[in-house]
């Protein structure tokens, strides 16, 4: 079965809304990017795309268009799952991991496997969200910015049964 693997990092700052697997988590600083920098799903989307070897995200959503600009992220997860689909591919399952220092995650992981599961097409117990720290250490350790790193495994719609949802 083919499996991606996701990585993505953004910066923090203030003045902008903190989203994590399209969820938003309440804090003074958000993540620099030119959609909602939202890492978490970038880095399912780009787990997904290299499962099918459909590209990355920048191959797909450039940020040098502004049809980009303050995008949702979940939006662009749902066009990935299209996308997928489209070239007779499945979700299989999703495993992501967010690495921040601040804020815990834990709170917002059922909502975010709600939320990552419903742009999927999928049910919320095909997405695994788990959270750790990077212990101090390097910019994330020092609170910088948040990261995060996805597995997912896709699967030929042809080979959908009725145990996979």
């Amino acid at each position: 079965m083919p499996v991606g693997i996701g990585y993505d990092v953004h910066r923090l700052v203030p003045g902008r809304r903190l989203v994590l697997g399209g969820v938003e988590l309440a804090g003074d600083l958000g993540l620099l990017g030119h959609s909602d920098a939202d890492v978490a799903t970038h880095a399912v989307m780009d787990a997904l795309l290299g499962a099918a070897a459909l590209g990355d995200i920048g191959q797909h959503f450039p940020p040098s268009d502004q049809r980009f600009a303050d995008a949702r992220s979940l939006d662009l997860l749902r066009e990935v799952s299209m996308l997928l689909t489209s070239t007779g591919w499945l979700v299989g399952n999703v495993d992501l991991t967010v690495v921040a220092e601040r804020p815990k995650i834990a709170p917002y992981v059922q909502e975010m496997r709600r939320q990552l599961g419903e742009a999927l097409g999928v049910d919320r117990s095909r997405v695994s969200v788990k959270a750790t720290t990077n212990e101090g250490l390097g910019a994330i350790g020092r609170g910088e910015g948040i990261a995060a790193i996805a597995v997912a495994e896709i699967i030929a719609s042809s080979e959908r049964s009725g145990g996979r949802g």
